[in-house]
């Protein structure tokens, strides 16, 4: 099925004011954005306009009721100039889970492909050309019909976005593994990528940095004792060589780099185990010497080496080095930026 996209440019693009070795986070973003509306039953209208704010009702569902899902993905340059998409086809999968757990409208996989090719190859002057970074892709749904009750919307925008974006990370992290708030429970809303999820992360985020620490690392709602996932990725320990990451329960993520660095490290004969790992665990690991790294996995992290965790009063020293995560680390960026055989099919030509 062909997306017809109507598009309307802007007359001059601010590429030009674009310091590619200094970008803020998050704040920076590029001339165009993608908007398709759903009406009466139907994604209608795809287009591609200048970026700008959009007039929204104050009754607009999605401040009133969450209604609010998105995803979070990269393009990047491989050294010839062609711009790339890491498994577009995974986020528009999830991003249809997470509408069918909030009650929200279906949106076509060739909508969301076309619309990302779209967007990204005419913007694609805005892709940073140092391999780590890369052009941020906000694809988001919410509700934004005006109405004051509680039920499902029944009128919707899907949106696409793009920020350039530098490496998160440049050094280890520390992780505050919390106690007393929980991300999510079994039954909740943990496995889809909705607001709110992050919303309820924001206090005890800013707890744990006040405690000199990156991220929280959640724990399960029931004993605190199971580790679920990091505040913006997926969690990997390596114990005693095997490589091991909660498994899938309901409560995590389906995080699309967790995926890809699964199938990596099978690829390479490494052993990997997806199972449920409790933070005593980790803690004898530790006290022991059998545990020998620690990493997360994210779209927007990428991969982030973990240095130390930190639960109730005592500090789990991880390791000073991140052999493993390092090759993952190279091995992404390689692919992504074209050095490296795709070898997995991980990467999708805008062009085609």
């Amino acid at each position: 099925m062909s997306v017809k996209i109507k598009i309307t440019q802007v007359e001059t693009s601010k590429v030009s004011e674009l310091d590619f070795n200094n970008i803020p986070l998050g704040t920076t973003f590029t001339d165009h954005m993608f908007i398709c509306d759903y009406n009466n039953g139907t994604w209608e209208n795809p287009r591609i306009e200048p970026l700008k704010p959009i007039a929204t009702h104050p009754a607009a569902m999605a401040l009133h009721y969450g209604q609010a899902i998105f995803e979070g993905m990269k393009a990047t340059k491989t050294k010839s100039g062609q711009a790339m998409l890491f498994r577009p086809e995974k986020n528009a999968k999830r991003l249809n889970l997470s509408a069918e757990r909030m009650g929200m409208p279906i949106l076509p996989e060739e909508v969301f492909i076309e619309g990302l090719k779209a967007l990204v190859g005419l913007d694609q002057n805005w892709i940073p050309p140092q391999e780590g970074s890369a052009l941020y892709l906000r694809p988001f749904m919410y509700a934004d019909e005006a109405f004051i009750g509680m039920r499902a919307a029944t009128h919707f925008k899907f949106i696409i976005m793009a920020s350039p974006s530098n490496p998160l990370y440049t050094k280890r992290i520390k992780l505050y593994a919390e106690t007393q708030y929980i991300r999510a429970a079994s039954g909740g809303t943990g496995e889809a990528k909705a607001a709110g999820n992050y919303a309820a992360a924001i206090r005890p985020t800013e707890l744990a940095k006040a405690k000199g620490y990156d991220q929280v690392l959640w724990l399960d709602a029931q004993e605190f004792t199971y580790i679920q996932e990091v505040g913006t990725m997926n969690i990997f320990f390596i114990i005693n060589d095997e490589i091991v990451t909660p498994n899938l329960d309901g409560s995590i993520l389906h995080g699309i780099t967790r995926l890809s660095v699964i199938e990596l490290l099978k690829s390479k004969g490494y052993k990997v185990t997806e199972r449920p790992i409790t933070i005593t665990e980790i803690v004898e690991a530790s006290n022991n010497g059998t545990l020998q790294e620690a990493f997360g996995a994210g779209t927007a992290v990428g991969i982030a080496m973990i240095q130390e965790i930190g639960y109730k009063e005592d500090k789990i020293h991880i390791s000073d080095t991140n052999p493993v995560g390092q090759m993952v680390l190279d091995t992404i960026n390689g692919v992504r930026s074209g050095k490296l055989d795709d070898a997995l099919n991980w990467m999708t030509n805008v062009t085609n």
